[in-house]
């Protein structure tokens, strides 16, 4: 005597496990693939598989590692060759959210400007009070969107004077700064007497702002028909924009 046994029998001895799907119903039996974060498993035409950088990652420019938890992923960093503190020095490195690349700070920029003109003229009068005769003006831009920038300001005047005999005078100076006086005594006229006198000042621009900076030609203490011929002046201008401390 045969035994027979049907497929609707031998379903009721199976039972699914731990990766395995089983529909009693119809007798499939499948790939259960977890759900929980970070599993690569998935099934294709040709069964199960797992895609490449599931584990191994290949790396480029800047990282190391595989991605393996005796590998990870970390930078590919340069030792700190300096002798001061990483931790309160070290500059930042940020996702530029368009383009995902790193950057780093921005870089320090500087910029100069200069005027000197040399100016000559039949002669003037000093004046006897103190007087703005000319004003000279150069203009600078911080070239830092970022940062403001510290500025070095030099101002140097030189200006030809004629001085009678017997009480011939005159004043010179920056921006009602005297800076040089001179008195002839003698008996005889000075001709094309001159003294150049240099100031420095300091100015801070904001980042991408622009400043004017000035030198106003002031004469006074004319006495005696003291004239003045020719003024030269110099204005220089340079800026950084480094970290102020």
């Amino acid at each position: 005597m045969n035994a027979v046994t049907n497929c609707a029998e031998v379903r009721g001895c199976l039972s699914a496990g731990p990766g395995i799907n089983f529909d009693p119903s119809t007798g499939v039996i499948g790939a259960d693939i977890s759900s929980t974060p970070g599993n690569n498993l998935v099934v294709d035409a040709n069964g199960l598989f797992v895609p490449a950088g599931a584990a191994t990652v290949q790396t480029g420019c800047g990282l190391l590692g595989d991605g393996s938890a005796s590998a990870p992923l970390r930078v590919n960093r340069a030792t700190w060759p300096f002798t001061c503190s990483i931790t309160a020095n070290g500059g930042g490195v940020y996702c530029d959210p368009t383009t995902g690349q790193l950057k780093t700070d921005p870089p320090f920029r500087s910029a100069f400007a200069e005027v000197a003109p040399n100016d000559t003229f039949s002669p003037r009068a000093v004046p006897t009070t103190e007087t703005t005769v000319e004003t000279y003006s150069v203009t600078i831009t911080n070239p830092d969107p970022c940062r403001e920038a510290f500025g070095i300001v030099l101002r140097s005047l030189d200006v030809g004077f004629d001085l009678p005999a017997n009480g011939g005078a005159a004043m010179a100076g920056i921006n009602g700064d005297d800076l040089t006086y001179m008195k002839n005594t003698g008996s005889s006229g000075i001709t094309a007497w001159q003294s150049q006198n240099t100031v420095f000042h300091n100015t801070v621009i904001p980042a991408g702002g622009s400043q004017t900076i000035n030198l106003n030609v002031t004469l006074g203490r004319g006495a005696g028909g003291s004239t003045y011929n020719r003024i030269q002046a110099t204005i220089r201008v340079w800026l950084f924009s480094i970290p102020q401390t």
